[in-house]
């Protein structure tokens, strides 16, 4: 299975940059799944629904976000109607939207394979952060209920330290496929499989 993760698409350049790139990326690496943060697309501040179904039309499959989501008023048609539109889960239980899904993997172009369920969960982090509820417990929670329904599970853990981000996936190894990290801003290297399988 090969997915694509595209951090942190920032205004107009970035957009123009999925737009131009990502088609014969899907094609040159016969991708299953695209997933995409695009909390600061509008602009380099928040995202409206033109540009999410812009994003969408290139080829991302989801969309997800961070601490940024509120900057442009629109988002809350994106929140209340848009099933691959993902806001952190660990916002308050009644803030509108979804913090994960789950969704069908493209088929094979082969027809080889059957098409398969993934399950995208994206989390915010606190250090640094605003203040939302703690994402390790909100997460592992939902960790088990997506379980149930598929074993491959990517994580958007949106977070200022990386140290968050590693403590997290060190946490959930072994029971999610991968989890990246997206806010920081600044190149990590710190890229590495977890003894129980997980992609960090």
């Amino acid at each position: 299975m090969k997915l694509l993760f595209i951090g942190d698409i920032v205004g107009q350049p970035g957009r123009r940059a999925v737009k131009e790139l990502l088609p014969k990326l899907r094609e040159q690496h016969a991708l299953d799944f695209v997933i995409a943060n695009g909390e600061n697309s509008a602009g380099g501040s928040g995202i409206t629904p033109r540009i999410a179904e812009e994003i969408f039309a290139a080829g991302v499959d989801v969309i997800t976000t961070g601490d940024h989501l509120w900057d442009q008023k629109e988002v809350m048609e994106l929140l209340a109607n848009e099933k691959r539109f993902l806001r952190p889960l660990n916002y308050p239980v009644s803030t509108p939207g979804q913090g994960s899904g789950v969704f069908p993997l493209r088929p094979l172009t082969s027809g080889l394979r059957p098409p398969g369920l993934i399950a995208i969960l994206n989390l915010q982090g606190r250090t640094f952060m605003p203040p939302l509820e703690n994402p390790f417990l909100t997460g592992l929670d939902e960790i088990k209920k997506l379980r149930e329904q598929t074993k491959i599970i990517f994580v958007d853990f949106h977070a200022e330290a990386t140290s968050e981000k590693i403590a997290f996936a060190r946490m959930v190894d072994g029971q999610v496929s991968a989890v990246v990290g997206t806010h920081t801003h600044v190149q990590t290297a710190d890229e590495q499989i977890f003894p129980g399988g997980t992609a960090y």
